[in-house]
């Protein structure tokens, strides 16, 4: 008799991260390579990331503070909120894993967009519930067709704002409209991961109030993206005492390692470093606006670190052609690309390569 497994991954793919640099190297025998595909840091991470990191590697033989105590209590005074209403998790893919784990079961109705993270879909089917995809507007999503796709089957609501892969957002005044409408029963996962690099003064940049009047909103945030961790794989969520005590129910003993947790705590004390990187990002993504422009190449408006930009020619063609040339980018539906913003070195080497690509 053959192995049988569950049914629900007969449908399902694993998660294709962004290619990494080395396999690059070695494929097309290039000695440098930039990689512009999975929205990183480019200046790294905090120097006292680093330092915390060395003075904590003589504890490698020690299971790591299953709690995460200290980073809870550090997370909790910069944030002015209870430790028992914060949740640390191995990046947020984990987190969403436990979230399904958490609220899933079979038939379960699940909403989100059509174009945003992937990881959304995978952990709903995951459990057995039912995707219930609602378009995006102008690459941006469509919070009235999300309301009109409720029905009494509707568990949760998958929410990514700024959205990634298109980097468009919606305004704290669309979000609370939103979620005065969403039935308490209905779970809001609301992930803003990208939060620290938006731009424009109508986003919900504190979003925390949200806690006391929702009790059914879930906030995922990450040290992945802006604090440059991504290695580390350390995430945090903040719901109410009770949503976190049940999740809690279902997480590992030691997700988070200690290296991670050390990582963090000194990389929330490095003010200067968030604000170098936002400035960058400022800075490149206004250059590559205009250097899409001038190559008369459409694009969605990005509160991110990335662009969703249409290179008029196969996604995955421009993706094999600008890999030959030593640039990584992430290939999307059709004409699209997601870019990652770099360095102005890297930008600049990405302009240059795909003119030569698109030939323009």
């Amino acid at each position: 008799m053959s192995i049988q497994f569950r049914e629900e991954l007969a449908n399902l793919s694993p998660y294709k991260p962004g290619k990494p640099i080395d396999d690059v190297k070695r494929e097309y025998g290039l000695q440098d390579v930039i990689k512009l595909a999975s929205n990183e840091n480019p200046l790294g991470c905090s120097p006292k990331a680093i330092e915390a990191i060395k003075n904590a590697l003589d504890k490698l033989a020690l299971y790591p503070d299953g709690n995460c105590t200290l980073l809870k209590e550090a997370l909790s005074k910069k944030l002015n909120l209870s430790v028992n209403k914060i949740i640390l998790s191995s990046g947020l893919d984990e987190m969403m894993d436990l979230l399904a784990k958490t609220f899933f079961k079979k038939d379960n109705e699940v909403i989100m967009a059509d174009v945003t993270f992937p990881r959304y879909i995978s952990t709903t089917m995951m459990m057995g519930a039912k995707p219930v995809i609602v378009p995006l507007v102008d690459w941006t999503y469509d919070l009235k067709g999300m309301l009109d796709a409720i029905t009494e089957k509707t568990k949760l609501i998958w929410l990514c704002n700024p959205n990634n892969p298109t980097g468009t957002m919606f305004t704290k005044r669309e979000l609370v409209d939103f979620l005065d409408k969403v039935p308490e029963n209905i779970i809001v996962v609301y992930d803003e991961a990208y939060n620290e690099f938006v731009t424009r003064d109508d986003y919900p940049r504190n979003s925390l109030p949200l806690l006391d009047k929702y009790p059914n909103i879930i906030i995922l945030k990450t040290f992945s993206k802006i604090y440059g961790l991504a290695a580390l794989r350390v995430g945090y969520t903040m719901a109410s005492e009770e949503i976190i005590s049940n999740i809690n129910k279902v997480r590992g003993p030691f997700n988070v390692n200690t290296l991670a947790q050390v990582a963090a705590i000194a990389a929330l004390e490095d003010e200067d470093f968030l604000k170098k990187t936002y400035e960058m990002n400022v800075e490149g993504k206004n250059y590559l606006y205009e250097e899409f422009n001038k190559l008369n190449l459409k694009y969605a408006p990005s509160e991110t670190n990335h662009i969703f930009v249409n290179v008029e020619r196969n996604g995955n063609e421009v993706f094999v052609e600008l890999q030959k040339r030593g640039v990584i980018i992430r290939p999307m539906a059709g004409d699209w690309i997601r870019v990652s913003i770099g360095t102005m070195d890297e930008n600049r080497l990405f302009i240059e390569k795909l003119i030569e690509v698109l030939g323009k």
